[in-house]
């Protein structure tokens, strides 16, 4: 099958003689609204394409804290902030920075969850990995919170959206954001072992998206969304495409890779709701409790997240005969850690 040029990498000769040329001389990218930051004595901007010569290296992010809280805190909250956080159910508000348009991309959270769960699990200067990087709304918060972090994306035009949105936030901390044009798969690539902090991410829904929408849940049925197919990508190497088996399996074997880079009692945190489909409840969030306990995780917490306040115009569905829950007005967050050594 053939591939379009930015599919493909350089070659690994090429890749090591452009690595070498830019350790002995300033690099600077020329792409507007690149922030550059060292890794070593090489500079990069925010984001790292199949065609760059740092493509498939490890990366120097920062990942110790540079907070003065305890060693035996988890976090920089404090117990005001900590009390507020120990209620299970959690709702969030949008904000002007957030991505709502399902055009730019179909399945965001706000920027207020992100940065809640970020604060939650982690200090200040410690790192941060989304596998499944989307529109860059992690990278947004751990910017928000100065925390390192990598994203991780199949899609150029995620690639694209993150760094546009970084290049429109301001920030005054040390903390670096990254987002990488590069296969989850092969994340274990970038960094050294038991430097990640934290792993938060909202995954594909196995290929739920990828059908035509019917709206039976809206009160007004033809919107734009109607008939649309809102799936990510067709690329065959997105678990987006995957039947529920084989999408289980495959995020199993990605979060399995994943695990030694997170450092003992380091946090994994997913977002992900269940669906329907023919009239069967699609439990997704069953299954990623499941198999990531196979690959090593322990379940420390279920949270809700409560979108009540955030949908409007619902439609009745399953009345008289049938009762659904509605889908859309709620969602899970899945806590897993690394258990201790």
């Amino acid at each position: 099958m053939l591939e379009d040029s930015w599919q493909r990498p350089l070659p690994l000769r090429q890749r090591q003689k452009i690595q070498k040329m830019l350790r002995e001389v300033e690099v600077d990218t020329g792409r507007k609204g690149h922030r550059k930051f060292s890794m070593g004595t090489l500079e990069m901007g925010t984001t790292i394409r199949e065609d760059s010569a740092l493509y498939r290296t490890k990366l120097n992010v920062g990942h110790e804290r540079t907070c003065s809280c305890e060693p035996s805190h988890i976090n920089c909250m404090t117990p005001k902030q900590w009390l507020k956080s120990q209620i299970g159910v959690w709702q969030f508000n949008y904000e002007a920075r957030d991505v709502r348009d399902k055009n730019i991309h179909p399945a965001t959270f706000p920027i207020s969850l992100a940065k809640k769960v970020i604060e939650l699990f982690t200090h200040e200067g410690e790192l941060v990995l989304d596998p499944f990087v989307g529109s860059g709304t992690t990278l947004v918060a751990a910017r928000d919170s100065n925390r390192n972090a990598v994203g991780f994306d199949l899609q150029k035009r995620y690639i694209a959206l993150c760094e546009q949105r970084l290049a429109q936030t301001t920030f005054l901390g040390e903390a670096k954001q990254l987002a990488v044009q590069d296969d989850a798969r092969l994340i274990e690539k970038y960094f050294e072992p038991e430097t990640i902090s934290l792993i938060f991410t909202s995954p594909p829904y196995a290929n739920l998206l990828n059908r035509a929408r019917k709206n039976k849940s809206r009160r007004f049925r033809k919107t734009e969304q109607l008939g649309k197919v809102e799936q990510y990508s067709q690329d065959p190497r997105d678990l987006g495409t995957m039947e529920l088996g084989a999408y289980t399996i495959a995020i199993g074997e990605i979060f399995e890779s994943l695990l030694p880079f997170l450092r003992p009692k380091g946090h994994c945190v997913i977002n992900v709701p269940d669906m329907w489909w023919e009239n069967q409840r699609i439990t997704i969030h069953v299954s990623l409790i499941e198999e990531l306990r196979k690959r090593g995780y322990e379940l420390r917490n279920v949270l809700i997240w409560d979108r009540t306040n955030l949908v409007n115009r619902i439609g009745i569905f399953g009345w008289p005969s049938n009762y659904i829950t509605m889908g859309v007005t709620f969602e899970y967050l899945l806590h897993f850690w690394r258990p201790a050594k």
